[in-house]
């Protein structure tokens, strides 16, 4: 059996369709929505079974229930460390290392994210698919929320905010925004480039410290979300992250990625609407370099 998850409806939804009230106000996708009408008992009001072209009446109380995921959605499970920040029916949030990718790919077998993920999940009898809600490089460490099913994920999808720490070089003191396009010069290759022709991309930055030797902390937000947008804005800027040789930072010995920490993330819980902040201590190679 899946998630169950009961809604009350509201006074504006009084005399609406099932699938309005679904899709509207609780962010229902289309796809999930088909899934919850070929689903036995997959939308419930008040106990009966209801198509999603009936009516709802203030007071209600609607369920639908989640269909079970389907195996080949799965990951491969294997036993890998796991940082666990936060659990409950609906999401998963976890403390990424550097040194990981987030899924499998050709260079990446057996060793990522989503195999911890899986594992993890099936060891509590969960369906083990790996359903980030947004990503991050593997080089970057942090927060990463999970989505554990299909409402989850819909809910969620865009409306996660992370703040960001990098180390670059150089003094950078007050605060900052770099507004520069995006795009990808090679379409065989992940690197990405500054330049007018791009997608839209703003970073917005507030130096924290400085250290001795010269480079500074930061805190960073996006307030666009493109690939290796804040590696590529500082490079732009001439001042590539700490360890990032991929754009171009110096060999730094002490630490072998680029220095970047997801440590904040924020968002209302996709079932219960209560808003929730999770953090990420910095780890201990970027903890180094200050």
């Amino acid at each position: 059996m899946g998630r169950k998850i009961e809604f009350c409806i509201p006074k504006n939804y009084d005399g609406q369709k099932v699938g309005t009230f679904l899709r509207r106000e609780k962010q229902v996708s289309a796809r999930l929505l088909h899934s919850l009408k070929m689903t036995e008992n997959g939308i419930l009001c008040n106990g009966q079974h209801i198509r999603s072209i009936d009516f709802v009446h203030e007071g209600d109380l609607l369920s639908i229930e989640l269909p079970e995921e389907p195996e080949e959605n799965t990951a491969l499970p294997l036993a890998l460390p796991l940082s666990v920040l936060y659990e409950d029916e609906d999401i998963l949030v976890i403390n990424k290392p550097g040194n990981i990718a987030m899924h499998e790919t050709h260079n990446h077998q057996g060793d990522a994210l989503s195999n911890a993920v899986a594992y993890y999940l099936k060891q509590k009898g969960k369906p083990s698919v790996f359903r980030s809600v947004g990503r991050l490089d593997k080089g970057t460490s942090g927060v990463v929320v999970c989505a554990l099913h299909q409402y989850a994920a819909s809910v969620l999808s865009g409306q996660i905010q992370k703040e960001y720490v990098a180390v670059v070089p150089g003094i950078f003191e007050g605060s900052g925004t770099i507004d520069q396009p995006i795009y990808r010069p090679d379409p065989n290759k992940t690197l990405r480039a500054a330049g007018d022709h791009g997608e839209t991309a703003v970073t917005h930055w507030t130096a924290l410290s400085t250290t001795a030797e010269g480079n500074s902390l930061l805190h960073i937000r996006l307030e666009t979300g493109r690939t290796h947008q804040i590696r590529v804005h500082f490079q732009s800027l001439g001042a590539p992250l700490l360890g990032d040789d991929m754009y171009g930072a110096s060999f730094d010995s002490r630490i072998h990625r680029q220095a970047l920490h997801c440590a904040v993330c924020r968002l209302r819980h996709p079932v219960t609407g209560e808003t929730k902040v999770f953090t990420a201590l910095l780890p201990s190679d970027i903890k180094s370099l200050l």
